[in-house]
Parts: structure tokens; sequence; C-alpha cells
């Protein structure tokens, strides 16, 4: 296959572009993948880590409000469709696949003028604007919950690392607490909130530290780089600038606390995690959107990002981490949601488009 996959931008869009990326080289080992990308984005840095080539086009980021790029709009896609036309036509691509974000409209637009398939997947809730127009051109829309509002959305979940997807939380665990300086048999608290920390659930674990430690429990907190030396270790607590192995912190943990993005979500419900969900208050709300599956079933709890406070987390986490039936509860619940599988699902739907 030769596949053009748009997935730039945040790494809510590249790491399942990435995913699918391995996907497609495991069922084809001479496929011809390409990413698409602006060099605004992380895939500047995260596609040549991994190996794969990285097409870059002007970046056409999308308003959410009337203002004057707004009217810049159409110059500003028009540049970028005809530029991702030429990449499409120089690497003869079979199928776009593409991930949402200001990089899979020109992708949709520009396959629709050279003539090729699209395959469309909305990692959110709420679809965005670019995979709302992209799923009007396909019948191949995959999507990562049930009840996605798109026109023919099958369920297919989200291509994770396969770290993640494979990974065995409980066969791992003395190897990942061992990793992170944690004690072997104490339970844990893993807190997090994205590659730059997140500030209410930074300053809700450090003011509720002490009744947890009291409580005989262990916490590991990435705390974002900027935030790295406003903390500091002690026994019990683990702070880290950054995880990189996040497969090892699932593992380590009984419990998280956490934002509700698509990627969290999904991975959480794959390894069966409990969560407490903190959604990001910003945005559509899709964050809310993206936990209440998993909350719903069992798998979790949420509270708004203002109802947070140092006193509240404190109390929650005790009462959660002291009863191992109701995680083991919530745990199994959450991963009913998971899916495990959804980068080769995604890679037969990108077959079934091409006529493979």
């Amino acid at each position: 296959m030769r596949v053009v996959l748009a997935g730039g931008g945040t790494a809510g869009h590249v790491e399942p572009a990435l995913a699918t990326a391995e996907a497609i080289r495991r069922a084809d080992p001479s496929a011809q993948v390409v990413l698409l990308g602006t060099e605004r984005g992380l895939e500047v840095r995260l596609v040549p880590e991994r190996g794969y080539e990285l097409a870059l086009i002007p970046p056409v980021p999308l308003p959410r409000r009337p203002s004057p790029d707004l009217l810049r709009l159409p110059l500003r896609v028009r540049a970028a469709v005809r530029e991702t036309a030429a990449v499409l036509r120089d690497r003869q691509a079979e199928v776009v696949v593409g991930f949402g974000g200001y990089v899979a409209l020109p992708a949709y637009l520009a396959a629709r003028r050279v003539g090729i398939p699209i395959v469309v997947h909305e990692a959110n809730a709420k679809p965005g604007l670019a995979n709302r127009i992209g799923a009007r051109f396909t019948s191949h829309v995959a999507v990562a919950t049930p009840g996605i509002d798109l026109p023919h959305a099958q369920h297919v979940g989200i291509p994770l690392r396969r770290a993640i997807a494979l990974l065995d939380r409980a066969a791992a665990r003395a190897e990942a607490r061992a990793f992170f300086g944690l004690e072997p048999e104490r339970p844990t608290l893993f807190a997090f909130g994205g590659s730059l920390g997140a500030r209410r659930i930074n300053e809700a674990v450090t003011a509720g530290l002490d009744p947890m430690l009291e409580a005989g429990f262990q916490l590991l907190h990435a705390v974002g780089g900027a935030n790295a030396d406003a903390v500091k270790p002690r026994p019990g607590y683990v702070p880290l600038p950054y995880v990189d192995r996040m497969d090892l912190a699932y593992a380590a943990a009984d419990l998280a606390v956490c934002r509700a993005g698509a990627i969290t979500c999904a991975e959480l419900a794959a390894v069966g995690l409990p969560a407490i969900y903190v959604p990001l208050p910003h945005g559509n709300g899709e964050q809310r959107f993206n936990a209440m599956p998993t909350v719903e079933a069992g798998g979790g709890m949420l509270v708004p990002d203002g109802e947070l406070t140092p006193s509240w987390l404190a109390r929650e986490v005790v009462g959660l981490l002291g009863d191992q039936a109701r995680l083991d509860a919530m745990g199994t619940a959450a991963a009913s949601l998971g899916r495990r599988d959804a980068d080769d699902r995604l890679v037969e739907l990108v077959r079934s488009a091409t006529g493979r």
C-alpha cells in the first residue's frame, strides 16, 4: 500500500497516526507510509524519531470564532490543498487517512482533487470541523466510541502504542515500581496532566499530599518540565518532569488522576486502570464527553476542574486506594470499554477503502 496519514499538530492526532503507521507496516512490510504535518506540530520531532517520512504543508488553523484569520482562511486552504495534492501525486498515494486537526482538512480536499479514497478517524466524542467535512466525502469513517455523530461511523477505538495496547499491568507491576523507585507493595496513585503538566492537578496533589502519605499510600507525579523545580521528592512521593515510559507508569499505579484527553481515556480503558478524570475546562467541552463512557460504566470518577481541591482529592484517593474490591471492580468496568486492537481494525478499513 501507498498511504498518506494526516495526523499533525497535537499528540492526540500524531500518536494515533503513528500507531496506525506501525500497524500498516506489520500488515504489509513493503508499504510506503508518509505522514503529513506542518513545521509547528509535534510531528516534526515524533515522526522522524519513529523512522517515518514527514511531508510538510502550510498550517491551516481553523478559527473557533469570527476574526481576521477567518477572512484569510480560503487563501490558506487553497495553498495547503495545492501543496498536499502535489505530495499525493508525487508519492502516488492510494489512500489518505485523516485524524482531524488542521492538517486533515487540506488532506481531505486534496484527496478529492486527486481522486483517491479517504478514511476518517475521529478520536474525540465531539468531532471537529475537519472530520465533519471529511466524513461527507467517504463511507469509511472510524470513531473512538459508539454514538459519535458522524455519517457511516464504525466503532473502532483509538490506535494505541503497542507498549500500551499489549500491557499486562499485573505482570509488569514489580518491574514498573522498581523502575520508578517505588515500594513494591504500597497502593499507588499516578497523577499526570500531559507533557506540560496540569496546574490544577499539580496544586491539588502537592497540597493534599500529607493525608495520602499518612494513610500509607505512595504517589508517582508527572508535574511537567516547567514545574520540575517547584516540587521535591520525599519518602513515598516521586515527582518527575515527564514520564517517557507511560506503560510502566500505568503498570505501577492502582489509580490515576488525570485530564480526559481522548488518548488518555483510551489508554486507561485499554489497560483497565481506574481514574479520577479532571476535564480541561476549555475548548468545546470534548474532554468531559471523552470520559463519560468510562465514568458511566463505573470505571472512573469525574470532577470539574474548579471543584478539584486538595481536601476533595485526598479524601477520594484515600477512600479508593483503601478499598481494593472497589478498585478491582472499577478496573474491570474500564477494561470492558477498552479496545486494544484499534490499530489493526483501522488498517482493515484502509484496505477496504483501497479495494485490497
